[in-house]
């Protein structure tokens, strides 16, 4: 799709230097990817007292095996 935009010179080029992107073309669709990927995130706390653990739950041993 074709659409004809004006930016913000200066984030454009603040963002093509983090990113080393080539074009402006790549720089907007990498920022509509992370757009999309954030806003897919499921807010934590959005979770607070739905998640029931069982009673023999141990965090520390599960970062144990981990490592």
């Amino acid at each position: 799709m074709r659409t004809n935009i004006v930016l913000d010179e200066q984030l454009v080029e603040e963002a093509m230097a983090l990113g080393e992107h080539r074009t402006k073309k790549d720089l907007i669709h990498e920022a509509l990817r992370v757009y999309i990927r954030l806003r897919k995130r499921k807010d934590l706390s959005e979770l607070a007292g739905k998640i029931a653990f069982s009673e023999d739950f141990n965090h520390k041993r599960l970062r144990r095996l981990r490592g």
